[in-house]
């Protein structure tokens, strides 16, 4: 019999993120195929301590973690001035039989899913599912994705970025460069932020400075996008369109099919996201055989433009009048697996279920750490 490769699920993270990423994590352990792997939690948690066994199981059922003093055997704090090697030797070894065969980080928004993580992976030489560090960093910040997309000549909307401190400094200046540029209604956003946290949208000034204030609550830099929209026979104004493709590959990435979003609400945030039952997924979209195909090859040259690896899901907005112009939106380089996630659905709905999209992800860690280990690092003459 084969000998089981040992999974280690990573959950929980520092960022506003954590309650969706513990939410992510129970659905893979509940759907992971155990003939297969055998599975190891580990949690991490607001405060940053790395937890194993029972109090991973606590974190993740949102149960009281025991203190560190009670868990001293089960959990590793990383001081400031901890070295790569006292980081990672614990999170190498965890459980009796040996070490971790691959890490599945279900990190989602910042630490997790902005390459720092992935960089301590690196360094410890483990394989691990996803993108790298390039990949992670562009995919979370949308200033430097939407430099990407525009340098591979994807369709992108009009936008202006700003930073946190331009803002703060001269607030009527920083509004009048953004009107001067982009037509209400306005989308801003954190530029290193996902799940929808911190973004609002703005149909005038009256709502535009508290929409920059809240966004700058969470990153210094913002990205203030003008909306995509149409108008109805009336004249009304009607909202766009929200497409998604799931991407799943290394060097040769496939496309699924693509799927739409109704949301609950204005638009698709992240109360609707995870909190919510207002939205409405249809799968797949209403689209023309064109339509979708030129959508699905858009979503493979986002992924290689950002150079992305393992997994992304590919967001696009499509005018909702009879021009149909296709936007792309932004990628998401580590998307929900909850049980109400579109990544796995637009799988499932491709061919691919749940338990066999997880072990072709792992399986994919293996092949892009094994193509790694052919790279030298040093120069011997």
């Amino acid at each position: 019999m084969a000998k089981k490769l040992r999974i280690g699920i990573l959950f929980g993270g520092r960022s506003g993120e954590h309650e969706v990423s513990l939410k992510s994590a129970a659905s893979i352990l509940k759907a992971i195929d155990r003939k297969k792997f055998q599975v190891i939690p580990i949690g991490i948690s607001k405060s940053g301590q790395w937890l194993t066994g029972p109090s991973a199981s606590a974190l993740l059922t949102g149960a009281p973690v025991p203190a560190a003093s009670e868990a001293a055997s089960e959990a590793v704090t990383a001081p400031p001035s901890a070295s790569v090697s006292s980081l990672t030797s614990h999170a190498a070894s965890l459980g009796p039989a040996g070490p971790i065969d691959v890490v599945f980080p279900v990190l989602h928004g910042t630490f997790g899913e902005d390459g720092t993580i992935q960089g301590l992976f690196e360094l410890a030489d483990m394989a691990y599912v996803g993108s790298g560090v390039l990949g992670s960093a562009s995919g979370m910040d949308k200033d430097a994705m939407k430099r990407l997309f525009l340098a591979a000549k994807l369709p992108i909307v009009k936008h202006v970025t700003v930073l946190r401190s331009q803002w703060e400094a001269s607030p009527r200046k920083t509004i009048s460069r953004i009107e001067a540029d982009l037509k209400y209604p306005l989308f801003v956003k954190p530029a290193n932020l996902g799940s929808s946290v911190g973004i609002s949208k703005a149909h005038n000034r009256k709502e535009l400075s508290p929409a920059l204030t809240l966004a700058a609550k969470f990153d210094r830099k913002l990205v203030i996008e003008q909306g995509v929209h149409g108008s109805g026979r009336s004249g009304a104004s009607k909202k766009a369109r929200e497409l998604e493709v799931a991407v799943l590959g290394n060097d040769n990435p496939k496309a699924s099919v693509v799927g739409e979003i109704i949301p609950g609400k204005e638009f698709y945030d992240y109360e609707d996201k995870y909190l919510a039952e207002g939205s409405v997924p249809i799968i797949p979209a209403k689209l023309t055989p064109a339509e979708s195909k030129t959508i699905r090859a858009m979503a493979v040259d986002a992924f290689r433009a950002c150079d992305l690896a393992g997994l992304a899901r590919v967001d696009f907005l499509m005018e909702p009048d009879g021009r149909r112009r296709i936007y792309l939106n932004e990628v998401n380089t580590l998307p929900g697996f909850t049980s109400i996630s579109m990544y796995p659905k637009l799988w499932q709905a491709t061919g691919l279920s749940y338990t066999n999209l997880i072990t072709t992800l792992i399986e994919l860690a293996i092949e892009r750490h094994t193509e790694r280990a052919r790279t030298s690092f040093s120069y011997e003459g």
